[in-house]
C-alpha cells in the first residue's frame, strides 16, 4: 500500500471553517496555531503524511521556510508564490509515487491537482473526516480504558485472575 500525503491549503481551510475564521477576527497566528494542531491530531490518527501550506507570497524579500513541528511539515511560500502554486509544483512530484490528497475549496486549484493525479478534499469533507476520526479514536480509546479503577485486578483477564487468586491462597497450581 502507497503511503497518503495530505496537503492542505492553509488560509483556505482557515477562511472556509466558520470557527477559524472568527478566530481570525482577534488573531490570525491563533488561527494558524490552532489549524495546525487540529491536523497534527487528525495525521497522528490517520497515518499520513501532513505539509499545511500558508500563503507568504506578498511579504516581501520573503525567501519562504519549512517548518517540522512534530510530523508535521508547514511550509510557508517565498515571494510571489502563492499556496496554489506550491501545491501544484509538489502534487506533481508526489503523486509519481504516493497518493496525494489536497484539501482546499478553491475550485479551480481543485480541477488542477486533479488533472495531476491527486484526490480532491473540500474544506468541507476534510472538517467531516476529522470529526469522524475523532470520535472512532474516542470510542478506541473508551474500549481499552480501565474497566473500574486502575487496580491490577480490574483489568486482567478471567484465567490471569483465577491463577492470581489461587497463587493468593496457597492452593496447588498447575
Amino acid at each position: 500500500m502507497k503511503k497518503e500525503y495530505l496537503l492542505v491549503d492553509g488560509y483556505n481551510i482557515i477562511f472556509a471553517w466558520e470557527d477559524l475564521k472568527k478566530l481570525c477576527e482577534y488573531s490570525l497566528e491563533d488561527a494558524r496555531d490552532k489549524l495546525i494542531s487540529i491536523l497534527s491530531n487528525y495525521q497522528g490518527a490517520k497515518g499520513i503524511e501532513l505539509i499545511i501550506v500558508f500563503d507568504a507570497h506578498r511579504v516581501k524579500g520573503n525567501k519562504g521556510s519549512i517548518e517540522k513541528i512534530g510530523k508535521t511539515y508547514i511550509v510557508y511560500t517565498k515571494e510571489a508564490e502563492t499556496a496554489d502554486n506550491y501545491i501544484e509544483r509538489i502534487t506533481k512530484d508526489l503523486v509519481k509515487n504516493y497518493i496525494v490528497k489536497v484539501a482546499t475549496s478553491d475550485r479551480l486549484e481543485q480541477i488542477i491537482i486533479m488533472g495531476s493525479g491527486a484526490i480532491r478534499v473540500s474544506a468541507t469533507e476534510l472538517r467531516a473526516d476529522i470529526r469522524f476520526t475523532a470520535k472512532k479514536v474516542s470510542k478506541k480509546i473508551e474500549e481499552i480504558k480501565p474497566i473500574k479503577n486502575n487496580m491490577l485486578f480490574d483489568n486482567l483477564d478471567a484465567k490471569t485472575a483465577e491463577w492470581f487468586e489461587k497463587m493468593r491462597q496457597n492452593k496447588n497450581m498447575k
